[in-house]
This record gives structure tokens, sequence and C-alpha cells, in this order.
């Protein structure tokens, strides 16, 4: 990639998205895109509504970007059972729409997927080219929105990942250390297994992708390394933010299965991506999820 390359990023104001401003933009010059046409510290950008996506060929047609990277999504897993066509409309139509036309363009197209487009019930690490089997609407959209941009038949990079968190933005590490703050006992589920993923990471080594050489064109698996539950993701987060002093006293987990904490969605029981096809594809080494967390904690 040229540093005079235009990188077109849908969904700029997200946990990834955020990230992927920051990572993208020694490479080129990133446009961001949100759906309320302003960034989080309220800078303008250009305005790209995903319940609508017969409009974003018109975002497409004014950037001409090189490059288009989607983390554009909708990511509430149980409201989603009850607003099965937004989900639809947002992780499937939408990038359907950018993938037809990159694919028209000939401009490559990056775009996020997740674990939750399988069932739970391997024995080992999901690898790219295992059966799909969502389980709740989300997945189901997400597997969708992945079969359209193949469809599309342009150059793309379909990335899953898993149990994504940030610094900022709204996610688990965040409710976390709040809930923790406050509390002296928690209940997290620990019969739900996979791998907690910092978005800055997805970022960093889509930026890496994107310098490869070749015209690789696929779906790859990225995560973290390694695998644990909901609850030793929690207790990790209390014992490194009492490290870094970033909490006074670690709060009591109690580990809950998942049947007592019902929730409208299922969501898979084992969701661990194998990552060493991206690994050999693109010459990357991967970090723990543990030495993840304790990055993303020194960054709070």
């Amino acid at each position: 990639m040229s540093r005079s390359a235009t990188v077109l990023v849908f969904g700029g104001n997200g946990q990834l998205g955020r990230e992927l401003v920051r990572a993208l933009s020694p490479l080129g010059n990133v446009v961001a895109t949100t759906r309320s046409g302003r960034l989080v510290d309220g800078t303008a950008c250009e305005t790209a509504d995903f319940g609508q996506p017969d409009t974003l060929a018109d975002v497409l047609d004014r950037v001409r970007p090189d490059f288009v990277v989607n983390a554009a999504a909708y990511t509430a897993v149980d409201r989603a059972e009850d607003e099965t066509v937004v989900a639809w409309r947002v992780n499937a139509e939408a990038p359907g729409a950018i993938a037809r036309w990159c694919a028209t363009a000939g401009v490559p197209l990056v775009h996020y997927s997740t674990d939750y487009v399988f069932n739970g019930q391997s024995s080992r690490p999901y690898r790219e080219d295992d059966a799909t089997a969502p389980l709740g609407v989300y997945g189901q959209s997400k597997l969708a929105g992945e079969d359209a941009v193949r469809a599309a038949g342009g150059r793309h990079m379909i990335f899953r990942t898993a149990w994504v968190y940030a610094s900022h933005s709204a996610n688990f590490l965040r409710t976390m250390l709040r809930v923790g703050a406050e509390r002296d006992v928690l209940r997290v589920v620990a019969d739900q297994v996979g791998t907690p993923t910092p978005a800055a990471l997805i970022a960093d080594v889509t930026a890496q992708v994107l310098q490869h050489p070749g015209a690789l064109s696929g779906t790859w698996h990225l995560t973290a390394e390694g695998e644990t539950s909901w609850h030793g993701f929690a207790e990790a987060i209390f014992a490194e933010a009492v490290a870094a002093g970033k909490l006074a006293r670690a709060p009591t987990v109690e580990a809950i299965t998942t049947a007592e904490y019902p929730t409208p969605a299922k969501r898979p029981a084992y969701s661990h991506l194998d990552v060493s096809k991206i690994q050999s594809d693109f010459g990357i080494v991967l970090p723990s999820w543990q030495d993840g967390l304790k990055r993303v904690i020194a960054e709070i």
C-alpha cells in the first residue's frame, strides 16, 4: 500500500473502528465514516447509514477509496433476536452492497466476522473450513454477510474474530471494572469458552496484512492465542487491574452456568478459533490473550 492510498473505514466510532483509524493512518489517507457524520472527538467525517444499504454506493463513489475496511456491524446479540430485520440489514445487506461496489471497482475489501458463526459443539479450535451453524440471529446475519462478500466476486479478506474489547467503548472488560469497583461479589458464566481479543490487535494485524505483498483473498481467523471462559477472563481482568494499580481490590468472582444466566440468544459453549492460518500466510505472531489483556489494562 502506498502512503498516498485512500483507505475508507466504515464504522469509525466503534471500538474496532477507532483502533483501525489509528493503526491505518501511517499507511495512507484514512477516511472514516459514522452514522452521525461525527467522530468521537467531534470531528466531522463521512456519513454512512448501514440501515440504508442502498445509500452506501454514494459514499464509495464520493470517496473513491483504494481500500475499504468494514468495521461497522450490529453487535447487540440478544436484541438481534427481536430486531431481526435491522440486524440482517446491517450485517448482511450492507456488506453485500459494499462488496459489490468494491468488486466492480477492483478495490480490495476487508470485512470482519465472528466466532458466533459456529455452534460451539467442537472439541478442538475451529478452523476456517469447518462447517458453520450459527445459533442465533446475530451469528446468522454475520454469516450471511460473509456469504454476500464472497458472492460479490471481488478481492476480499474476511477476518473472523471473537470476544473483542478495548480500553474504550462499551465491552466486557470495562463493564467488569465498573461493576467490580462497586460490588464485593460477582457471578460470571464459566461454561462458555473462547478467546478475549483486543481491538487494537485486530487493527494492527489488519495494517500488517494490507502491507503484505501478494493478492491473497479469503477467510482467516484473527484472535489472540489461547482460550478461557468469561469467568476466567473476569478473574484475569481483576488480577491485572489490581497489579497495575487501576483497582483497589479484586471482588470475588463466582462461577455460574449458562443455565443460571439465561439470555434471549443462545451462545456457543466453545468458540476457540484456530489462528494458525493467518500466522503462516502473513508471517504474523499473535500474543496470548493474557499478554493482550496486560497491554489494554496498561492503557486505561
